[in-house]
């Protein structure tokens, strides 16, 4: 796949330059790199290489232009990829790692067809194209790490064969682990702007991945959403937020992953970027990614889902918003006035049960009209019961997780709307040990929380909450 060969759905509005990261320190190292060649003779004379290694990696070196690059590689053939992984494996000094992966990682990117030079060595040496490669994955230096996660994208996008399972997952996962322990980097000694250089490579080597349908599923199952959103979660600048939204809109076009993205509650957290969003680009694909996340599950019920929840987080007043701006891109503007269309035919459906079933899968509670309605608390007590008592159980969890007051109050108030409303609800309260989270809050440090709190348990343990409700206000 080349890197200019474009999704279904993905216009060149949409497109990102894959084979161009924005300009940082790596980059600017790489530079540095190319322009201190190896002294190849030395190794020659000391036999850490062999003859024929020095004789591939001389006449490499020497070729200055494309096509002086490509009579090289037409009269070494494989054996150039032969070279490259014998100086990877022998040579330990880290400036030589580095011109070597530098020279592997410019000569894919100069012409991706050269990736199955190294598919045609490992099938004549019965090896994997990709053991040359991994064991640096554990080097120390961040520029060798960075040019191998480059190589190892490359091959696995560009070459002749889709990775193997087991090498598939060992590389995902090792990218996984980079963008969470990146994103919650404040190790000393390390500056903040070579981490953030480093995570946006990462991003750059995981969005190549994810254009190949196999490896979405595959990152999806072995949990990569969850690390999308832990980078999401971290402040961060506006091309890491790009860049890592670009991730789950490619995730997005496969249907099975789109049925179960919003597990991750990612709605929340990109509508907050959607309304504080500096950069078009980043309004572009977050509305690209809302699109997607509505147009390719193929299910009613995860569609109305996911529209409630960008109705509940203002995702539609923002684009109404939006709507009143020019915008160069045709695309985003499309994107735009399909999502106000969908989401206001949505609201115009919408329950005040759907409203209040959307706000909890939200995890944002306030005090909106339903949790104070008799008419609402009267008819939909007993629904808290259906798909195994699901809205209870997110209200268990705000209550054991959230830090907000605000939450915290409302969610302890439902509770005891709910038992107040469904005599039977206080034994399912007690089935779920909701009881003792209510009996905990008692203590909270929050005045509003403790009031709710208390008004919640008594509710639980009396009859006839209408009189000790006067009795209270009476107080």
């Amino acid at each position: 796949m080349s890197s200019d060969q474009l999704l279904p759905g993905f216009s060149r509005g949409h497109a990102l330059q894959l084979s161009s990261v924005p300009t940082n320190s790596m980059q600017a190292l790489t530079v540095a790199v190319r322009s201190n060649p190896v002294h190849w003779q030395s190794y020659l004379n000391s036999q850490m290489i062999s003859p024929e290694d020095f004789q591939v990696i001389c006449a490499y070196d020497q070729a200055k232009t494309h096509a002086a690059r490509d009579k090289v590689i037409a009269k070494h053939g494989e054996n150039c990829a032969r070279t490259f992984i014998s100086l990877m494996q022998r040579i330990s000094k880290e400036e030589t790692v580095k011109y070597v992966v530098t020279a592997v990682d410019d000569m894919l990117a100069e012409d991706p067809g050269r990736s199955n030079l190294f598919f045609e060595y490992a099938k004549k040496t019965r090896s994997s194209p990709w053991d040359g490669f991994m064991n640096l994955l554990n080097r120390q230096n961040n520029f060798i790490i960075h040019q191998t996660s480059r190589i190892i994208a490359k091959l696995a996008c560009w070459g002749k064969e889709k990775m193997n399972r087991k090498d598939l997952v060992f590389y995902i996962n090792w990218i996984k682990h980079q963008l969470v322990s990146g994103a919650s980097s404040n190790s000393p000694g390390i500056m903040q702007s070579e981490v953030t250089d480093f995570t946006q490579n990462i991003l750059h080597c995981l969005q190549m991945m994810l254009r190949v349908p196999e490896y979405r599923i595959a990152f999806f199952e072995t949990d990569g959403m969850a690390a999308l959103m832990t980078v999401l979660g971290f402040k961060c600048g506006f091309q890491i937020q790009y860049q890592t939204i670009f991730c789950i809109w490619l995730l997005a076009f496969t249907p099975e992953i789109a049925l179960k993205l919003n597990q991750y509650n990612p709605v929340p957290v990109l509508a907050d970027i959607l309304g504080e969003a500096a950069k078009e680009k980043v309004t572009r694909i977050v509305a690209a990614t809302f699109r997607n996340m509505i147009e390719k599950p193929g299910d009613i019920e995860v569609v109305k889902t996911i529209s409630l929840a960008m109705i509940h987080c203002k995702v539609l007043k923002n684009l109404e918003i939006l709507q009143d701006k020019q915008f160069a891109d045709e695309d985003l503007t499309e994107d735009i006035e399909y999502l106000v269309e969908h989401l206001t035919a949505s609201l115009h459906d919408l329950s005040s049960f759907d409203e209040y079933s959307s706000e909890l899968k939200s995890g944002r509670l306030d005090w909106s009209p339903v949790h104070k309605s008799e008419k609402f608390w009267r008819e939909n007590a007993i629904r808290l019961n259906e798909k195994n008592h699901e809205l209870l159980k997110i209200l268990t969890n705000l209550m054991e997780k959230s830090t907000e007051p605000l939450i915290l109050a409302v969610a302890t108030h439902d509770i005891g709307e709910y038992v107040r409303h469904y005599p039977r609800g206080k034994k399912i309260i007690d089935q779920l040990g909701i009881k003792q989270i209510v009996m905990k809050l008692l203590a909270h440090q929050n005045s509003e929380v403790k009031y709710n709190a208390l008004i919640a348990v008594q509710k639980l343990m009396v009859h006839n909450w209408e009189y000790l409700g006067k009795q209270l206000v009476s107080a």
